[in-house]
């Protein structure tokens, strides 16, 4: 079973479901107050039944969110690792820029062009370069920001407010 549709089943159980998904099978003759499949009515369950049954949805609702957690973290962790590695990629070719600048103020085309003139063009183009780099770098960086599970936090929030408007609901009855 995926990831997404485990919590999405268990995020139905503590909305919806009367009944774990470990209920027994209906038995044929159902007592009083019992639905089709078995399970009794919510209004006729004890207190007690209900705690017990909040307590097991909740702690796999908790789970699969944390799992979720896990999961996108590793996500903007990886992008803050490529975003690291594409900075450190722009230092050297930066510094390849500024081999460049020295060397050719020495060496380079010294009979097309004045040698400070042909230095300075092949420099810029590698630190040209480099900045490009380090653009791509940074947004690799604000995608992995802030390093905190946006969406497992917005479906906790769902939930809160599914579980606050099933009480509500419980409390007009």
């Amino acid at each position: 079973m995926s990831e997404s549709s485990s919590r999405e089943r268990s995020r139905s159980q503590v909305i919806v479901d009367p009944e774990p998904p470990h209920a027994p099978a209906a038995a044929p003759s159902a007592p009083a107050g019992a639905q089709p499949d078995g399970s009794r009515a919510l209004d006729s369950l004890s207190t007690g039944e209900l705690i017990r049954r909040l307590s097991e949805q909740l702690s796999t609702l908790v789970r699969d969110e944390l799992a979720l957690a896990r999961v996108e973290i590793m996500d903007k962790a990886g992008h803050a690792g490529k975003g690291a590695g594409l900075f450190g990629g722009a230092g050297v070719i930066s510094l390849y820029g500024v081999f460049g600048i020295l060397t050719g103020c020495v060496l380079l085309l010294a009979q097309v062009m004045p040698a400070w003139a042909a230095a300075m063009v092949i420099g810029a183009l590698l630190l040209a370069i480099g900045g490009l780099m380090a653009i791509t770098g940074r947004a690799q960086v604000k995608q992995a920001t802030p390093p905190l599970p946006e969406a497992a936090v917005d479906g906790v929030h769902r939930d809160l407010g599914a579980v606050a408007a099933a009480v509500e609901r419980r409390r007009q009855r």
